[in-house]
């Protein structure tokens, strides 16, 4: 893709290097409670609750792997997708001044959203595998408004924020 945008490498900063091994954590947290929980799972599990928390779609067991392969893509697709941040989607016109600032925004904000992502995963996996174990483990009231709300305010905050470090 040319986007005649300057490639420069975006020196990591101390945020960027903990957002990265907590991700990579989580990753491996995910992976290793699915291996654990995995022989101790029957052979039908909850793949799908309602807006209540309660399951109400049910899949063979083998399902449970989907998340961490899911988990696995999304995480290094995020990784690689960070190591070329002048193909990202810029809301102004990149330069050689403005370069540094908006890459340095740009693979934070998805340094933030990959390890988001896992722990949506993580805690999907936790609640089907407690589940299809008979253990009550509600996802509440509280996580389909927390997933939604971070998802509508996290690009108000980055549009926000763009518009101010581009002044």
């Amino acid at each position: 893709m040319k986007t005649g945008r300057p490639k420069i490498k975006v020196p990591l900063e101390g945020v960027d290097i903990i957002l990265d091994i907590l991700s990579a954590t989580v990753l491996i947290l995910l992976i290793a409670y699915t291996v654990i929980s995995y022989s101790e799972l029957p052979e039908t599990i909850p793949s799908h609750f309602n807006a209540y928390g309660e399951a109400d779609a049910y899949s063979n067991k083998r399902m449970i792997w989907l998340l961490p392969a899911l988990g696995i893509v999304f995480f290094f697709g995020l990784y690689t997708l960070n190591k070329y941040p002048h193909i990202h989607n810029y809301m102004v016109n990149i330069t050689e001044d403005n370069a540094l600032k908006n890459y340095r925004f740009s693979t934070r904000v998805v340094r933030f959203t990959n390890l988001f992502v896992l722990v949506v995963f993580v805690f999907a996996c936790f609640t089907i595998v407690q589940s299809a174990k008979n253990n009550t483990v509600a996802l509440g009231s509280w996580f389909l408004p927390v997933v939604i709300g971070f998802s509508v305010v996290l690009p108000i905050v980055i549009i926000v924020y763009r518009k101010r470090i581009n002044r």
